[in-house]
C-alpha cells in the first residue's frame, strides 16, 4: 500500500485568527508578537506585513524598521489554542493519525483512506474545503510518500493551496529549491553549505554521503537522505502517532533593556518559575532538577543547577530554587540580558514525601491545576500573583497546546540559526 502523508499549515495563523475578531486588519500589513520597540521576535505577520520583508522569528525592532506603517498586536494565546483544537477535530475526521507539530500545523496519515475520501487531491481538496468553511481560516497543504517532502511541498502550496508529489518524483521536485528549504537547514548550515558550492537541494543529492559525513557528521548522512526526499534525521525519524513525554521544559526572557534592578529580575524569574511549573502540570511530570540561565549584558551566558530533595511541580518550589540560584550566581551590579528557568531530570512521580508534607502538597498541587485551567481559558495574564503582573512576559504561542497529540517543546526539528 502507498503511503500518503498530508502537511497542514494554516496560513498566517495568528493574524488569521486576530482577523476574525477584528476584520478592519484585513489587507493590512499586521505584526503578531508585541510592540516595535521591544526585544522579543515576530510571532506571525500578515502577507501584507511580508513584502516588506517581515517574517516570522525577526526581531520586533527590525521588523519596525523594514515596516513602519505595520500594526502591532500583541496576540490572543488563548484564541489560538481555541481555533488550533478546531482544525485538529477536523483532521480527526480523515484519519486517526494526526499529530500535531505546532500549534499551527499539523501532519496525519492518509495511508490506506482512499475508499472514504478518494484519491490524495481529491481528499486534500475536501479537507482543505472543510477547514476554510468551518473555521474560516486559510491553510496550504502537502502532500507526498513522506512526511519531509509533505512538508516541503505545502510551503510551496503557499498561500491557500495544495500541492501533491507523486511517489517517486521527490528527487525531482526537489532538486532546483535552495537548500535552505529542507527543514532544519538554518543560516549555519546553508552557509557551510554554500562554502562547497551546494545551493540548490540537487547539488546536495549529488555529492558523496561519505563527503557530507566528513563535513557534518551524523547530520551529514541526515542531509543527504533529506535530499532525496527521505525521512531522515531526527524529528522525522519517527512515525506520525508517535508523541513522547518531553525531556526538559524551560522558559526564557529577554529583557527590552539590559538592567541590574533586583526586584525585576526576581519578579521575572518568579514568573518563568510559574510558566516551567504549569507546563509540568499539564504533561502529568515531576521535575527533580532546576537549572537558572543567565546572560549578561556582554553575552556572557552562566548556567546553575540546583537537585531538589523531592520531584515538584509546584511554583513555589521552582521559583524558591531557581531564586536562590540567581542570588549567589549575581554580583548584583552586572546589568542582565536574559534570564531562563530550566526543569530537568523528569519524572512520572514525586517520589516519597513525609506524612506532614503530602497532605499541604496536594492542596498546593490542585489549586495551582485550578489557576491553569482559568489561564488556558482566559489567558495567562487573567490570574497571576500580583508581584508578577508586571514582568512583561508573553506566553509561548508556537508550542503546539499540550493536550493535542504531537511533540513537545524541545523536540523540534533540528534547527541552526
Amino acid at each position: 500500500m502507498q503511503r500518503l502523508i498530508c502537511h497542514v499549515d494554516m496560513d498566517a495563523f495568528f493574524v488569521s485568527v486576530e482577523e476574525l475578531f477584528d476584520p478592519s486588519l484585513r489587507g493590512k500589513p499586521v505584526i503578531v508578537g508585541g510592540k516595535a520597540n521591544q526585544r522579543g521576535v515576530v510571532a506571525a505577520a500578515s502577507y501584507a506585513a511580508r513584502k516588506f520583508g517581515v517574517h516570522s522569528a525577526m526581531p520586533l525592532r527590525t521588523a519596525g524598521q523594514l515596516c513602519p506603517q505595520a500594526i502591532f498586536v500583541d496576540g490572543h494565546p488563548e484564541r489560538y489554542r481555541q481555533y488550533s483544537k478546531k482544525v485538529y477535530e477536523i483532521l480527526e475526521q480523515f484519519s486517526p493519525l494526526v499529530e500535531m507539530a505546532s500549534i499551527d500545523e499539523a501532519y496525519l496519515d492518509l495511508t490506506g483512506t482512499e475508499r472514504l475520501h478518494g484519491p490524495a487531491l481529491k481528499a486534500a481538496h475536501a479537507l482543505h474545503e472543510m477547514i476554510r468553511s468551518q473555521t474560516h481560516l486559510r491553510s496550504s497543504l502537502g502532500l507526498a510518500a513522506s512526511r519531509l517532502v509533505a512538508k516541503v511541498s505545502s510551503d510551496q502550496a503557499k498561500p491557500n493551496g495544495a500541492l501533491y508529489i507523486l511517489p517517486g518524483q521527490e528527487a525531482r521536485f526537489l532538486a532546483p529549491l535552495e537548500v535552505r528549504k529542507i527543514p532544519g537547514v538554518g543560516k549555519k548550515t546553508e552557509a557551510a553549505l554554500h562554502k562547497l558550492g551546494i545551493r540548490k537541494v540537487g547539488d546536495l543529492a549529488a555529492l558523496d554521503e561519505h563527503l557530507l559525513a566528513s563535513h557534518f557528521g551524523r547530520w551529514g548522512l541526515a542531509l543527504a537522505g533529506k535530499a532525496r526526499g527521505a525521512d531522515a534525521g531526527g524529528w522525522f525519524d519517527t512515525e506520525i502517532g508517535a508523541a513522547e513525554d518531553p525531556k526538559s521544559i524551560s522558559h526564557e526572557h529577554t529583557f527590552g533593556e539590559d538592567t541590574a534592578e533586583r526586584e525585576q529580575l526576581e519578579t521575572v524569574l518568579l514568573k518563568l518559575s510559574e510558566m516551567v511549573a504549569k507546563r509540568l502540570r499539564e504533561h502529568r511530570l515531576y521535575a527533580r532538577t532546576i537549572q537558572l540561565k543567565l546572560r549578561d549584558e556582554d553575552f556572557v551566558t552562566i548556567t546553575r543547577a540546583s537537585t531538589l530533595d523531592h520531584a515538584t511541580q509546584l511554583d513555589n518550589e521552582v521559583a524558591g530554587a531557581v531564586i536562590h540560584l540567581f542570588r549567589q550566581a549575581w554580583d548584583g551590579r552586572t546589568l542582565i540580558r536574559l534570564l531562563g528557568v530550566h526543569a530537568g531530570g523528569l519524572q512520572e512521580t514525586e517520589g516519597q514525601m513525609s506524612l506532614l508534607e503530602e497532605p499541604r502538597t496536594a492542596r498546593l498541587r490542585q489549586a495551582f491545576r485550578s489557576v491553569d485551567h482559568i489561564r488556558d481559558r482566559f489567558g495567562s495574564q487573567s490570574i497571576s500573583l500580583a508581584k508578577t503582573l508586571k514582568a512583561g512576559i508573553r506566553e509561548r504561542v508556537h508550542d503546539n497546546p499540550y493536550d493535542l497529540p504531537g511533540k513537545a517543546a524541545g523536540d523540534k526539528p533540528e534547527r541552526d540559526s
